[in-house]
Parts: structure tokens; sequence; C-alpha cells
């Protein structure tokens, strides 16, 4: 029982439960309640009539009932006015109860002679709606339920008990009536548990779901926002769908194709302009940086590239180290992309004023800008060789301003003429307030919250003033609060009771079935752990019947007997609902027996024996509430009808010869509104088998008390009312009309509460589900944005930008001392490369090359190589590094083998590279070769670019690594000297190739690596 009053949640969720959901929960019960009590007095007044009475000879209860017709009805037009009740409930809910307590005492002394069990099933409906129907809280239920009880008792007991002729066992009667009353009090009090409870878990999971959503939702801005940071929106549609396939098929695998090869995403874009700016001096400058300011600096100027960018309707493709690669005609065309592209590059070189543009481009411009030939010494090589003329561009507002150089011509405004030039750069660039890259994912709440907030704006909008009008909830509330607030009361207007009436894409309005069948079904055979409390509550039913049977009877035998047997097996029914708690007691006993707590378990889960259980149960307390009246002649033989019977002997017999006592029979009949009572502590029963059952019963009662044993009601109207045979009493103090005039209204409030009880079991059913379902999304879209986010950061700085692992929005950045980098070419690829109509215009040449690096990416999963990170691609060339998940800034020096180990796993992950190649040749009927080169040392690493962001490697070691590349031989891996002797202390041997010129860095000795890959280059002059 403990269980069923879980610990009190939080302030705020208490303020708004109790001012809003269990107010909108309670408020048709109360509309309810008070249209049963109507309808009982209109009865009453049918009854009265139809039966033959002169309403007009009994005017206290005619005055009665008309008074409660009239204050009832004040009461229903008060209740029905929403916004006084969000404002009353609590007076309003005890006007009614008052009203109904004052009822009940009316109708004790009018229309006859005042009798102990005189209105107890009255008391007792009064008793259970307090708890079951009001909109009160447990601790008012329950003063207002006792008070109700003990007004009941004591009236009674101060006007029958001075009274001479009171009738005998009057102290019996009252404890009999104490009994039920006390039965009443607690199965409403443990009815209005298990609801709050249910009512409870409903809106916390509510609640829960809106946060789900609410982290569904940025899930979902945050992938698209991640997603198409990686890729224009055309293509980042097709690559979303298929990594969604992939993550549903198992993690990592590829979906299955109708071919054998990998996904393509390439479209052919007609009249598109190419902007390539690089940063002259930049490697100098950030020689002098320390890493912080490297990426703050590079972060800054390519965020400020990225705003040109976008107001020129320029797209950025890559930053290729400190070179800034964008496009304008991508992916829609534009009629103007080439002056985008200038007017880019002019922005971009403001203090340079000089783009430097082809003669095709120039074309497009129709004479927008003023150009002047380039000189043919400063242009590139490649250019030169091809011998197209080329121009730059004359911004045409150099006249306006001082020609300086670039730095001088960005910088000069700054104080400080001693400043460090790195850091005067650092902070002007700063000056710019570039967002910072994965700056979105910063509030990303933390997948392993599961604590779900309520909205303050929405408490703070529940002041006891405010009103529930429905026309504001919740589109009336937009302007008050804001869009996760709307949404907020949108999800609690879904859990209104009155929703149940209403058409719904998940209930049958009538039914209450689910409209899917598997869910239906899902619900039917789902486990039910509280069976055992439903059970225990029953037998206190039971009990209590047994205690009133013993005080109003004088006791016989067989009706001793008949309870013993029953409550043989309701113990066995307790043990086998409780036998998981005696798992430590069986154990200690044979072995046999040790089976025994798994019956606990059986009952829980198996649908069709609880339901068998159940049943019986129910039968079981109906059929015990009616069993004195077996024990009672069956003959119509009552002696009071008797003319002659004299006075002493009505004094003095309230027995029938040789039987019970008359005062049984309402006494039974409160037995049986007990009876119908223990159907709705089932909470998960199903309606219609409520209906049933209470249908059954109501009619079985009806039957015995209206007709076979109705002669028993004559009997004792006969004994309290002697004289003349036409002397009747009023109709609640007949007892067979009282009890079949209780046995409707709790046959209707049962059903009422059945209804409400069957639509909050399927409502709280229909939300965990919604909940699990919602949580498997958001975690399905947080694996989705993991993995799109590991795509473009290593394995190691990830986790930095996901949710709240990422403790600020500084700029990550990150120093190693040693770090082997690799660029690997097919220099081959640019001559294979050709658009014609055989190969769709160049598309089955890209579709290669896909291949090729798809493959060259597959080694990285391979566990030898998962040090090994990628860090781009370059047209056909393929960059990586390793080292770069290691420890970095140490202070004291390591040991120079054990720091540079991993050279050797880039020498195996190079030489994997031309063993895929050599496969793809094979298939292809191609003869591509790699050329490779490698170099080790210090570089800096971190992540730059809001709109784009890029995780990238800097230094003096890319720079020569991407030269040895440049200036290397096909089919040779091309080293520096100083990564060949740490390689030959690993065991590789290297040879030299001698002095060659690098551009920017002068003559260089270098060698070729002696692996498979160098077989065709005789080793000569090794090294050492």
């Amino acid at each position: 029982m403990a269980r069923l009053f879980s610990p009190r949640p939080p302030p705020s969720e208490d303020l708004f439960y109790e001012t809003y959901y269990s107010l909108s929960q309670q408020y048709p019960l109360l509309l309810l309640l008070l249209l049963i009590v109507l309808c009982a007095l209109l009865a009453l007044l049918a009854v009265a009539w139809a039966s033959g009475r002169e309403l007009s000879s009994d005017p206290g209860f005619l005055t009665t009932v008309l008074s409660a017709l009239v204050g009832f009805s004040l009461l229903l037009g008060l209740a029905s006015r929403e916004q006084r009740l969000q404002r009353w409930t609590r007076p309003l809910s005890g006007l009614v109860w008052a009203a109904l307590l004052a009822l009940g005492h009316g109708f004790l002394f009018t229309g006859g002679v005042v009798s102990a069990w005189d209105q107890v099933s009255f008391f007792l409906f009064v008793i259970f709606t307090t708890y079951a129907m009001l909109p009160l809280g447990m601790r008012d239920a329950a003063v207002a339920g006792l008070a109700s009880s003990l007004s009941h008792l004591l009236v009674l007991g101060l006007y029958l008990g001075p009274q001479p002729d009171s009738p005998p066992a009057l102290l019996q009667q009252l404890a009999a009536n104490a009994v039920l009353f006390l039965c009443g009090n607690v199965v409403g009090a443990y009815h209005k548990a298990l609801m709050e409870r249910a009512l409870r878990a409903t809106f916390r999971e509510a609640l829960s779901s809106l946060h789900s959503r609410r982290r569904l939702d940025t899930e979902k801005k945050h992938q698209e926002h991640l997603l198409l940071s990686i890729l224009p929106a055309y293509l980042a549609r097709e690559m979303k769908a298929e990594i969604m396939a992939r993550l549903q098929a198992g993690q990592g695998s590829r979906p299955e194709s109708t071919n054998n090869f990998h996904s393509l995403y390439v479209k052919r874009h007609q009249g598109v302009s190419v902007l390539y700016a690089d940063i002259v001096g930049f490697t100098r400058l950030a020689s002098e940086c320390s890493p912080k300011e490297l990426v703050l600096m590079l972060n800054e100027l390519f965020g400020k590239f990225d705003q040109i960018a976008k107001e020129h309707e320029c797209m950025r493709i890559k930053i290729l180290g400190d070179c800034y690669y964008c496009v304008s005609g991508l992916p829609l065309s534009l009629p103007d992309h080439a002056i985008n592209c200038v007017r880019m590059g002019l922005d971009m070189c403001r203090a340079i004023r000089r783009v430097h543009i082809t003669r095709a481009t120039l074309a497009l411009l129709a004479g927008a800008y003023a150009v002047e030939d380039a000189a043919m010494e400063h242009r590139d090589p490649y250019l030169r060789e091809l011998g197209e003329p080329t121009y730059l561009v004359i911004d045409p507002r150099a006249e306006e301003e001082d020609e300086k150089g670039t730095a001088g011509g960005l910088l000069s405004t700054l104080e400080g003429p001693k400043m460090r030039p790195s850091l005067l750069m650092t902070r002007y660039l700063e000056s710019w307030g570039a967002a910072k890259p994965f700056a979105h994912l910063s509030h990303v709440e933390s997948p392993m919250s599961t604590s779900t907030p309520l909205p303050e704006k929405a408490l703070a909008s529940f002041s006891p003033q405010w009103s529930l009008d429905r026309s504001r909830t919740p589109r009336g509330l937009d302007d008050e609060l804001d869009t996760g607030d709307a949404k907020f009361f949108q999800v609690i207007e879904q859990l209104n009771s009155q929703k149940q009436w209403k058409q719904s894409k998940d209930f049958n309005p009538l039914t209450l079935y689910f409209r899917e069948k598997e869910m239906e079904k899902e619900y039917r055979l789902s486990a039910l752990p509280a069976f055992k409390y439903y059970a225990a509550c029953t037998f206190l039913v039971f009990l209590s019947n047994f205690i009133i049977q013993m005080l109003v009877t004088n006791r016989p035998p067989a009706l001793a007997i008949t309870y013993s047997v029953t409550f043989l097996l309701f113990l066995l029914l307790l043990f086998v609902c409780f036998s998981e708690h005696l798992t430590r007691c069986v154990f200690k006993g044979p072995k046999m027996l040790h089976w025994l707590p798994t019956l606990s378990g059986l009952v829980a889960t198996r649908p069709g024996l609880r339901v068998t259980l159940s049943t019986a149960t129910i039968l079981l307390v109906f059929a015990m509430a009616i069993t004195s009246l077996f024990f009672l002649p069956a003959a119509s033989n009552c002696p009071f009808w008797a003319s002659n019977v004299s006075s002493m002997a009505f004094n003095l017999s309230w027995e029938l010869p040789g039987s019970m006592p008359l005062i049984s029979i309402p006494y039974s009949m409160h037995c049986c509104v007990l009876g119908f009572l223990s159907c709705s502590l089932f909470l998960h029963m199903s309606f219609e088998l409520k209906l049933l059952l209470l249908l059954l019963w109501l009619v079985a009662s009806c039957s015995l008390f209206l007709n076979s044993h109705a002669w028993l009601s004559d009997c004792l109207v006969a004994r309290l009312y002697p004289g003349t045979l036409d002397s009747r009493p009023g109709v609640l103090k007949e007892p067979k009309l009282m009890g079949a005039i209780s046995f409707f209204i709790f046959f209707f409030t049962l059903l009422v509460l059945a209804r409400q009880n069957e639509y909050y079991c399927r409502l709280d059913f229909l939300w965990k589900k919604k909940l699990r379902q919602e949580r498997e999304e958001t975690e399905t879209m947080e694996n989705l944005t993991r993995l799109l986010l590991e795509n473009v950061l290593p394995a190691h700085v990830a986790p930095q930008f996901i949710g709240q692992n990422r403790r600020n929005e500084d700029l990550y950045h990150q120093s190693y001392e040693c770090v082997c980098v690799l660029f690997a070419s097919i220099p081959d690829f640019k001559e294979f490369y050709s658009e014609s109509n055989i190969n769709h215009e160049g598309l089955e040449c890209l579709r290669l090359l896909n291949e090729i690096i798809a493959d060259f990416d597959e080694l990285l999963s391979k566990p030898k190589f998962s040090g090994v990170e990628k860090i781009k691609t370059i047209g056909s060339t393929y960059m990586a590094a390793t080292g770069l998940n290691a420890t970095s800034g140490q202070d004291a020096p390591q040991d120079a083998e054990r720091s540079c180990s991993h050279l050797g796993t880039m020498v195996e992950f190079a030489v994997a590279l031309g063993s895929k190649l050599d496969v793809i040749n094979k298939h292809s009927f191609n003869n591509f070769r790699l050329r490779v080169g490698l170099n080790h040392g210090p570089v800096v690493a971190g992540v730059i670019g809001a709109q784009k962001p890029q995780y990238d490697i800097w230094g003096n070691t890319v720079n020569v690594a991407s030269r040895m590349e440049s200036t290397g031989v096909l089919g040779k891996i091309q080293v520096t000297e100083e990564t060949a002797r740490a390689l030959q202390s690993l065991g590789y041997t290297c040879y030299s190739r001698g002095i060659i010129k690098v551009k920017g860095k002068g003559q260089l000795c270098t060698y070729f690596l002696n692996t498979d890959l160098t077989r065709a280059g005789p080793p000569s002059a090794t090294l050492g």
C-alpha cells in the first residue's frame, strides 16, 4: 500500500498539477455527480408518484426534495462556469459536500419512523463520491468523509438512544454503521490514491514527453544545421536519407544497393564562378602565433569571409590550410555569378585591392570593373604554362583610400606600435566577432538528462485570478507565452478527460479501444503489478461484510461456516498475489516449494489469469453479501401481518420465528452496496467487464429485494408501522425501495467512474508508448547527429561539441609535438578525367574517384589504423595524420622512439593505400599510381568556421609534407631527412634522393622510403 503514496514532486509541479491538471480531470466528474444527484431526486418523485403515494401527505419529504432540486440546479449552473470553478474550487466542493450532507439528514427525519439503518446507503454514497468525484485533496476528502460518518452516527445515537421504545441492538446497529462508513472511507481513499497515482504518472509522462519532444525538435534542428554546414541542402537531403537507412539497418552498415558502387552525390551545374583566395605570408605570421591565437585568427578571418560569401551569394566549398575556396552559382544558377565572385574578392582583399581573374570571367563582367593585365612574371607556373591571359581587377574604392600593404592596411588603425604582429592581427580579427564553430550545439540538453522542468512562464501564469477559459488555451496564450509554453499547454490539453467523448486519432470515442489493433492487443496483454493491491482491498470489503453480518444477525452456524470457507479462499488468493514477498521464507524450506514465488509474477503478467481471478473475487464478495438471505424462510410467512398480534408481541419480537432479526434485511442491502464498490477497486479492469458485472449484480439484487424476498421488507415495514394495514412509510423509509434506488444510484455512479478509469488507464499506456517511441527517435537523432559530427571531426574531438560536454564557447585548439602528416595523390587522375557524352559529362570519372576515396576510407575502420585520422581530400589528394589522439603538451621530453612510434602506422597505411589502388586498377583496367609525401613534427590542430565548421591542422610540418608529395615521384614515398632518421629507428630503410628545390623551403635533402611501393626504384645511398 505504501507504494501508492509516492513521494511528493517538486513544489512547482505540485502547483501546476493542483491548479490545472487535477481540476481539468475532476471538473467533468463534479458535473456528472451533480447530474446524478438531480436525476436521483427526480427519480424519487417519480417512484413516489408511481407507487401511489400522496406527495401532499408528506410535506417534509416534498419540501426536502424540491429544495434540493433548486439548490443542486444552482450548484450545477455555478459549476458549469469554469472560470468560477478555477477560482473557487475548494469552496464550491465544500458547498456540494455540505448540500449532500444536509440532504441526507433531511431524508433521515422525513417520510416516517427514524431507524438506525436509515440513509446509511446515501451517506455511504456521500462518503465515496467525496473521495472519487469532488476536486479535493486527499486530506480534505478524508476530513469530509470522516465528518459525514460521524455526523450520521452521532445524530442517530443522540436521537434514538434516549427513546424508551428504541429498537433492540441499537449499539450493534450503530457499530455496523461505523464498519460500513469506515469501509466506505477506506475504499474511497484507496480509489482516490489509485487515481491520483495514475493521473500523476500520466502527468509526469506528458511532461517527459514534452521534454523529449523538445529534445527531439532540438536534435532535428541541430542535425539539419549540422548537415547543412557540411553539404548544400539539395545534397544533404539525399545523404540524410541514406544515413537514416543505415542507422535503421545497423550502425555503420551500408544499405543494400542494386550495384556495387558507393553512393555518389554529384550534380552537374552550368555557369559557375570559382574564387580561390590564398593568404600571402600567412606561414611566417602563423609561426609567431600561439596555438590559441592561430586558431582564433583563422576562425575570425574565415568567419568574416563566410559572412561576405553570404552577402554576395557565394558558397564556401573548402578551407585548404590558409586558403579559402568558394563558388557562386550553386546550388541555384545565378546570372551575375562572376560579379558576385569579384565583389567578394574585393571585399576580401580591401588592403590589396587586387583580384586575379581569367579572360572568361572578364567577358562575363561586361565592363563592370576596370582591369589591368597581370604581369607574366608574377603569375603561377601553371598559368604561364597554359599561356592563358589573365587580369587584375582594380577596386573602384581604391582612389578613396590610401594604398597600403596587406597587414598594414588591416591593422593600421590599432594602437600599440610595439605589439607583436601576430597578436596585432589576432586582436583586429577578433573585433569582427565571427561566430564560433558548433556554437549551436553548445546548448543542447544532455542526452542523459531525465528531469522535466516546467516552463517558468507557464507556472507564473497560473495565478489564483487566472481563469481556464478554453478560448485562451492554447491559442489565446500565444501572446503571453513563448512557443515552448504554448506547446506545453497543447500537451496538457490533450490530457483533458473531456477529450474521451470527442473524435481522436488514437481512441474510438464510444468503446475507447485503440484504433490500432496491435496497440490494443499490446494494452490488453500488458503486465499489471498492482493487481495484488486490488485483491487486498477487496478482501477488506469482504471482511467488512463479515463483521456487519456478525453484528446484525444471530450468527447461525451455517453462515459462520460459509464465511470461514470463503475466508480461506481469500487467504489463498492473497498468498498467490503476494508470494513474491515470501521468497526468503520459501527458499529456506523444501525445494519442492521454491516455485511458489513465481505465482505472483504469473498473476501480474497473464491477463487471462488476472481477469479470471478478479471476476471470481468480485462475484465472491457479491455472493457473501446476500448469503444471510438464504437462511431466512422461503415462504412469505410474516407474523406481523396478522390482525390479532398483540401489542406486547410487537414490542418484544424483532425476529421471524426461528430465524434471524428483521434488522438484518436493510444491512444485507448495505452489504450489496459494498459489493458494488468492490468492483471499482479493480482500476485496470476493462469497462465492458465492469459493466457486465455491475449489470449482473444490479439485476440480481433488484430481483431478490423487489421480487423473491420483497416480503421481508414488507414484514419489516409492518413491524415498524403497526396498526392499520394501509399505513405506508415514505419512499426512502421502505427498505426494498430504498435499496433499489441505492443500487441504481451506485450503478450509474460506478459506471461513470469505470469509464473515467478506463480512459486514464489507456491514456497512461498511450503516453508511455509515445514517450518510449519519442525517446527512441531522439536517440536515433542524437546518434545521427553524433555520426555526422564524427564525420566532420575526429572521434576524440567530436565529444567536445556534443551536449553539455561543451563547457564553454572557446575555440577548440590543441598543439602536438610529434604528428606524422601524409599527402597521397593520384596525379594520373587529372589526365584520366574528361567530360564527354560517353562518360556522362565526367560523371563516371568522378564515380571512379569516389570508389577510390571510399576504399581508402574503409581502411580507417581497421583496428591497426585506428590512430590514423583523415583530415580532408583535395581533389584526388588524400590527407591524413597520426599522433593526433595522443596526449599533447607534455612538459617533460619523451623518448624519441616512443613519441614517434606512430610513424610506422602511417607508413603501413600508405602501403595499404597503394594496395587498395592496385586492386581498383585491376578491376577498372587502369594504371593509377600514388605519389606520397610524409613528414613529421609539431602541428597545431583546431576547429574553425561557423557556417561550415572544419577540423584542420596547421604548421610547417604540414606545408613540408605537402611539398614532399608535390615534388615526389609516382609510386614512391618521399620523406624529409628528419623523418627518414625516425623511420630508420623503427626498422625501415630509406635511400637518398638527393638535393631538390622545394617551393618556400629552398634546397632540401629528401629520401625515398624502401617499401613494396618502391620496388621499381633501386636502393642507393641509404641513410646513415
